[in-house]
């Protein structure tokens, strides 16, 4: 608007000067501590998962009791349902838990060598001495003869699995490897296999196979199945 003064025309602005906003700063999203609920909780969970493994390697799937994992962890069966809706969905999960633990390892293992050959060495150490792990090893074997005892759920059951192998990345440590990862599948199904038969045979009966032959056979073979490519495997 125009204001006259002493006869001149003085432009007078009656908007507020404009000022140029600072740049956007973006808040760093910082995570809130758990609470002690959440604590509570996790820790619930955590005593149920490790005394899940010690129960279902000791008596089986089938015959593993809800009270008898909550006891073993302390806890009522009331703590059992707070945290897993069935027997399965724990023992899926400790499944995934197990998974992720050996890969994991597997994986600081191999990032800690310089070149394939340390690496693949370092690979074979680690599967020779999962023999000695009896309670992993009769963890497989039960998730397994599970699947085989309920041809319907077997499917279901064979897709968790893939779905939990998959969450390994084993892209990534096929690359440290120098593997093809069209045949290292393959291998992974063989060398597992092996490697729970050797087990199976050592567990029950140790005079006719020890654990360090069982060791030593799986040694063998781990090394034999890497002269293998995708072209002499096949797909079929």
């Amino acid at each position: 608007m125009y204001v006259f003064v002493n006869n001149r025309a003085i432009i007078f602005s009656m908007n507020p000067p404009l000022t140029v906003p600072p740049p956007s700063r973006r808040r760093a999203v910082v995570a809130k501590p758990p609470n002690k609920h959440q604590e509570r909780t996790e820790e619930t969970r955590r005593g149920l998962l490790k005394s899940a493994r010690l129960i279902f390697a000791r008596d089986g799937f089938q015959a593993c009791r809800i009270e008898d994992v909550a006891a073993a962890a302390g806890y009522t069966r009331g703590a059992f349902y707070a945290n897993f809706r069935t027997k399965e969905e724990l023992f899926f999960a400790l499944l995934q838990e197990e998974t992720d633990g050996h890969a994991a390892r597997i994986r600081a293992v191999l990032e800690s060598y310089d070149s394939v050959g340390r690496r693949m060495a370092a690979l074979r150490d680690y599967y020779v001495q999962c023999i000695a792990d009896r309670e992993w090893g009769m963890l497989m074997l039960e998730f397994k003869l599970f699947a085989a005892r309920h041809p319907k759920l077997r499917p279901k059951l064979a897709a968790i699995h893939r779905r939990i192998r998959a969450s390994m990345k084993p892209e990534v440590l096929n690359k440290l490897l120098g593997i093809d990862n069209g045949c290292a599948e393959s291998k992974s199904a063989v060398l597992e296999g092996v490697m729970a038969g050797l087990f199976l045979e050592h567990t029950y009966d140790p005079e006719r196979l020890s654990e360090r032959q069982a060791a030593k056979f799986l040694g063998h073979i781990f090394d034999s199945l890497q002269s293998f490519s995708a072209d002499s495997v096949g797909t079929e």
